[in-house]
């Protein structure tokens, strides 16, 4: 039995003090690395999501942890010739980058579904064949063995 209020409390913060959220350092902004497959665009929502958890952080930290996470490609290639000092300034080079990415998934993807179209158009539709029997399927299939007259339980 709980005698005094700080008695409650002392033992409230015991149980809950481990589920506390504790705040970021700076350090581990630079754990945060792009994964492999993933967008400049995915990794820099990753990145910011996770600096509003460090508040402490400063430009210069933010710019650093960021350009060390990134992929080998050609925004890491434009960082390393002329680096930025600041956040900021790296977050307006990366949104032209992040632009180039989806204009170039874009067009992927445009030419995909064109090749995708052409064949459906000038493919003829052929039916699955039969492998075993090297014939379609409608042709294997015994009409005779299922009267479609009987109840299904009588013509076991």
């Amino acid at each position: 039995m709980i005698g005094s209020f700080r008695e409650f409390r002392s033992l409230f913060l015991h149980q809950f003090t481990s589920s506390w959220k504790h705040q970021q350092i700076e350090l581990s902004l630079f754990s945060i690395r792009q994964k492999e497959g993933k967008s400049l665009k995915d990794y820099l929502q990753r990145f910011n999501s996770i600096t509003l958890e460090v508040p402490s952080a400063t430009q210069d930290v933010k710019a650093s942890a960021f350009a060390q996470g990134l992929m080998d490609g050609d925004f890491f290639k434009s960082l390393a010739k002329k680096p930025a000092t600041k956040f900021d300034v790296l977050l307006a080079r990366a949104a032209k980058y992040i632009n180039m990415e989806d204009a170039q998934g874009s067009k992927r993807e445009g030419r995909g579904e064109k090749r995708k179209e052409n064949k459906d158009e000038n493919s003829p539709k052929k039916p699955k064949m039969d492998f075993k029997r090297k014939r379609p399927i409608w042709q294997r299939v015994n009409m005779v063995d299922t009267p479609l007259t009987m109840p299904i339980t009588r013509h076991s």
